[in-house]
């Protein structure tokens, strides 16, 4: 066990764990954030995302320990961005969410796709959104608020 010190949605947080526990266990289970969830377990099917240093990072097998020290932002802090926020309020009036598990992952990796272009097309938000499952095929709604985030910023 070792103190941990890690920066989640702005605020330092000090978690005794094993280093090599993976951040989202850290995140759902000692920080009670639980928007990123477990899917595969594998880093393959998105639904664990999370924005490390501004980049949609998969965490449900990356060590704690190897985050330490840089910046982690979960979808429940979105909200203070303003692409985030943008983002979010486009899934609601897209309808992009049927079950909602893989909803959180795609929102972190929509808000990081938008940072890094600001008025993606289609092909370039099909490449965002490339480790991401949707089992419900809301697909065509995702992409579809993508636009409508990058509309409302004034990018699209």
């Amino acid at each position: 066990m070792e103190t941990l010190t890690l920066t989640v949605n702005g605020e330092a947080r000090h978690i005794d764990c094993d280093p090599a526990t993976p951040l989202l266990y850290v995140l759902r289970n000692d920080l009670d954030l639980t928007g990123a969830k477990l899917g595969c377990g594998l880093e393959q099917c998105g639904a664990c995302a999370v924005l490390i240093d501004g980049e949609a990072t998969l965490c449900c097998n990356r060590p704690a320990g190897e985050v330490a020290g840089r910046e982690i932002v979960t979808v429940e802090a979105l909200e203070k961005d303003e692409a985030g926020a943008a983002v979010q309020r486009a899934f609601v009036a897209e309808g992009a969410a049927q079950c909602g598990y893989c909803t959180s992952g795609l929102v972190v990796a929509a808000t990081s796709l938008l940072k890094r272009n600001a008025a993606p097309d289609r092909d370039a938000i099909v490449a965002g959104l490339k480790d991401h499952l949707c089992r419900c095929g809301s697909h065509a709604r995702v992409i579809a608020a993508i636009r409508r985030a990058a509309k409302e910023l004034g990018n699209g």
